[in-house]
């Protein structure tokens, strides 16, 4: 009952303090991203596309296209006494090529991430890890579309 009410007063603390995501609202943008072809990583690309179509607005002049390439990797960077991997360095970099400008914009994110015992938990882990660099990649790049 206790853990009840807290999580409704934390609920209604949140609701009424005026907190709304910076990103809500794209009325400030001079750009939108009309296309983008992607090549490299299947599943950085498609959490890429669902990230930056937000910028995408129909009403705006200044209509950019967009061709990314992206890379992930994953390095072992620590094995323990039998060879196995103990900890690992998850990297993304995206390149993209802006258009019509020609700007190449490349933005990179790693993460060092210890192995699971559970392999399953660690894939799931991995995905999560890549679906915040989509995110941050896709928030770096519409800050340097502002700028330009």
């Amino acid at each position: 009952m206790i853990k009840k009410n807290l999580i409704i007063l934390i609920f209604m603390f949140l609701n009424s303090c005026g907190f709304t995501p910076i990103y809500v609202n794209n009325s400030n943008l001079n750009f939108s991203i009309e296309q983008i072809n992607y090549i490299g990583d299947r599943e950085l690309n498609n959490f890429l596309k669902t990230n930056l179509n937000k910028y995408k607005n129909e009403k705006i002049e200044n209509k950019i296209y967009i061709e990314a390439k992206s890379e992930y990797r994953k390095i072992i960077l620590s094995k323990d006494a039998t060879g196995e991997a103990t900890s690992y360095q998850l990297e993304a970099e995206v390149i993209f090529l802006i258009k019509p400008s020609n700007n190449k914009i490349k933005i990179t994110e790693k993460k060092i991430m210890d192995k699971m015992n559970d392999k399953f938990e660690e894939n799931v882990y991995e995905r999560l890890i890549k679906q915040n660099f989509a995110s941050s990649i896709a928030d770096k790049l519409s800050s340097r579309l502002m700028i330009d």
